[in-house]
């Protein structure tokens, strides 16, 4: 069994309905920086294996060692062409060593590293969302492994700025790496302060244009002594990871690429991703490295656990040294879980960790952690040493907000100045996520998750909808039939939904399996009374989707208001699936 945190809460309830949490294990002290992890790591582990990626078929190894040499001669050629902190190094490319070094090079010469998506470069058509990042950060450098592969994207950087930043591809960066370690990149590094910003980390821009948000050295250290304090067991074997989640988001770069720094762990860079055709990459990578930890949304986890059940020698070598399944961005399927936890015991592994947690791009991420036991999906866990979570009455459901040294200071304005972040009068970040204790005679149970404030509804009969509830009940009984849905239904007397097919699947198909959706779920909050199959499929550029594979409800329902007016006509057209009444 892993060693985990044992749950020790104190709570304080307020007069105004408030309710305080927070653990009782104090924070253990954080490093200074990003770049001290490193420097421990290669002096304890030089010969280490750090990262790796697949070159020509194989992993070509980087050791700490070679990190660290790597990282001091970036940081002095990014200095000695006069990178200031006022001016960030973008990074526009998809998970790389490169790219690793790079970020690293950067923080460690005291100048902030910005991951981008590499999706606003390669998969958007109009460059809008780029531009925007590339207005607001007003970079010195720009990374972009490929000049050829990305000379669209640099022309749109180009614009944004008035001019190109200085270049900078995989060559390039290979010279700079030889750069002799000089004493102005020494006394850089010797001047960072916790205080100092490190990253910038764009928001998905869910509500209005992306958002640079701060993190400082203090934030991302702070946050994985908590980490830390949670999984013990981190002790006695570093992590051995495989991941493809993009830097350019705070789960793949700050809680899964710093813990595997942190803990001198080994990051095996994968370049699969959570769809049909990708997701094969993935499975292989993991049978052939056989991580410990294995992180991913719960979209590549319904991707896989299919392969894994029709390929039993290879998930036996999935699941061979693997402790602990980790799910997060959203809710992992029941369904889904029990299928992997049915493949791990056929795997002749019984004891394997199914676990969540909780934060936001502000929090660095991780503010909660359920490092304990739990049979349901959905919970999110409890504060984890360090943080305090409140839940704060909104309405008729309780807001969670966040106060501890995770918390940004805020958001990047060209030139260096941060904007403040807006908090509650007693200093907590209300996040616009909601949530209640799953117990409230024992919040060490946990708090599970209510969904966006901003995304619940109200019914013609002022019956409130879960539209988190609703969206993961309906995907589970329909998979693998969607890639997702949107629901609809404000002031409407049932729901509707948009629904975003699955390749191969069919209309038909869909409505058998909404049909017994419904006959699950009775209540008129949660039954589906009509769908419209979407030929569109989400889009990037227009803020319906993320690469990782999250759905912006609220922006779908915009976006595609004609379509919601269609599913609640009086006199429905031919395509739209009549369940129930609705109008």
């Amino acid at each position: 069994m892993l060693e985990l945190l044992e749950p020790d809460l104190r709570v304080t309830r307020e007069l105004d309905g408030r309710i305080v949490l927070a653990a009782k294990q104090p924070l253990g002290a954080p490093a200074r920086c990003v770049g001290d992890w490193l420097i421990a790591a290669a002096d304890a582990s030089p010969d280490a294996t750090f990262l790796a990626e697949r070159r020509g078929g194989a992993w070509a190894i980087t050791t700490y060692a070679q990190a660290r040499v790597a990282v001091e001669g970036l940081a002095s050629a990014l200095l000695a062409r006069s990178g200031t902190p006022a001016r960030p190094v973008m990074v526009v490319c998809d998970n790389s060593v490169r790219g690793a070094l790079v970020s690293l090079g950067a923080m460690h010469a005291g100048i902030p590293v910005a991951p981008v998506s590499s999706a606003y470069a390669l998969r958007s058509t109009t460059f809008g969302r780029l531009e925007e990042v590339a207005r607001q950060l007003a970079p010195g450098f720009v990374f972009v492994g490929d000049r050829t592969r990305f000379a669209p994207a640099l022309a749109a950087i180009a614009r944004a700025c008035g001019g190109l930043p200085s270049v900078l591809d995989d060559a390039e960066i290979d010279a700079m790496a030889n750069t002799p370690g000089s004493p102005a990149a020494r006394a850089a590094f010797a001047a960072i302060a916790p205080t100092t910003i490190a990253k910038i980390l764009f928001t998905s821009g869910s509500t209005g244009a992306p958002r640079g948000v701060v993190n400082t050295h203090a934030m991302l250290t702070a946050n994985q002594e908590s980490l830390a304090a949670c999984w013990p067991f981190l002790r006695a074997r570093p992590p051995l990871v495989v991941d493809w989640l993009p830097w350019s988001h705070t789960f793949g770069s700050n809680h899964n690429f710093n813990l595997v720094l942190r803990n001198r762990g080994a990051l095996y860079l994968d370049e699969g991703r959570p769809v049909p055709g990708a997701i094969e990459a993935t499975i292989a990578n993991l049978a052939d490295v056989q991580p410990t930890l294995w992180f991913n949304v719960p979209r590549g986890f319904d991707q896989a656990v299919a392969l894994l059940e029709a390929d039993p020698a290879r998930a036996a070598r999935v699941f061979a040294r693997l402790d602990l399944v980790f799910y997060a961005a959203a809710a992992l399927g029941a369904s889904t879980r029990a299928r992997l936890e049915r493949v791990a015991a056929a795997a002749g592994r019984h004891d394997v960790f199914f676990t969540s947690a909780w934060g936001s791009t502000e929090t660095s991420p991780l503010a909660t952690s359920a490092h304990f036991a739990t049979r349901t999906t959905g919970i999110l866990g409890i504060p984890v040493p360090g943080v305090e979570l409140a839940l704060v009455p909104v309405d008729d459901r309780l807001e969670l907000r966040v106060r501890g040294p995770n918390v940004t200071p805020g958001t990047w304005e060209p030139g260096g100045t941060i904007a403040p972040i807006e908090l509650d009068a007693h200093g907590f970040l209300p996040t616009g996520d909601a949530g209640a204790l799953v117990d409230p005679a024992h919040p060490e149970a946990g708090v599970v998750f209510g969904g966006r404030l901003g995304e619940n509804f109200k019914l013609a009969t002022g019956t409130w909808v879960s539209v988190a509830q609703v969206r993961l009940g309906v995907v589970e009984a329909c998979a693998p039939a969607i890639v997702d849905i949107v629901v609809a239904g404000h002031d409407r007397d049932a729901l509707g939904a948009l629904v975003f097919l699955a390749p191969g699947a069919s209309a038909a198909d869909l409505a058998a399996r909404l049909r017994g959706y419904n006959n699950a779920h009775p209540g008129a909050s949660e039954q589906i009374a009509r769908a419209l199959v979407m030929p569109e499929p989400l889009s990037l550029d227009d803020g319906e989707t993320t690469d990782k594979g999250y759905t912006n409800q609220r922006r779908v329902l915009e976006r595609r208001a004609v379509d919601v007016a269609r599913l609640f006509a009086a006199a429905p057209d031919d395509a739209v699936l009549v369940l129930g009444e609705s109008r």
